[in-house]
């Protein structure tokens, strides 16, 4: 069995509650590799190469983390990368009503892929991309939910 995990997600941005479910995966897994995939219900700041890039900066110092992206399904990208596991986290009962579904309809679709569900750390359980950037819009301080990268990322972004 791979000891290799893929952890899906938006990623518009990256937050420190995702970087925290991330770095607990890598010291799990051999590798995690960080898939951004398109949400077709949300209309995204930054484009998937950014978001990406902004993913590995944020994870430069994990040398068993990657990123990459997709644009089909989640069990379809982790079999082609031979992974055992989608890294999911939590952060609310809400969050798992959701997840329920999904993890429902991917073990349909293939069995072989476990789905390991994270409670996020307890600081970071209110945290949100939405909820960052819409700080960030209005010129908030947005420095300890988001690595510094992102922070630089999203003021770029919204001074224009």
């Amino acid at each position: 069995m791979s000891k290799i995990a893929v952890c899906p997600g938006s990623f518009d941005p990256i937050t420190n509650g995702h970087l925290d479910i991330i770095r607990r995966g890598a010291e799990i897994f051999e590798e995690v590799i960080v898939v951004v995939f398109k949400n077709q219900s949300k209309s995204p700041l930054f484009t998937v190469e950014e978001r990406i890039e902004l993913i590995k900066e944020a994870t430069k110092d994990l040398p068993n983390v990657s990123a990459d992206e997709s644009k089909g399904l989640v069990v379809d990208y982790a079999k082609e990368k031979n992974a055992s596991a989608i890294l999911r986290g939590l952060r609310a009962v809400s969050d798992f009503e959701y997840e329920m579904q999904i993890t429902s309809m991917n073990r349909k679709l293939n069995a072989e892929v476990e789905t390991l569900f994270m409670m996020t750390n307890n600081q970071y359980s209110f945290l949100s991309s939405s909820i960052v950037k819409e700080a960030a819009r209005y010129q908030s301080d947005v420095s300890d939910l988001v690595p510094k990268a992102v922070e630089n990322a999203l003021r770029k972004k919204y001074e224009q």
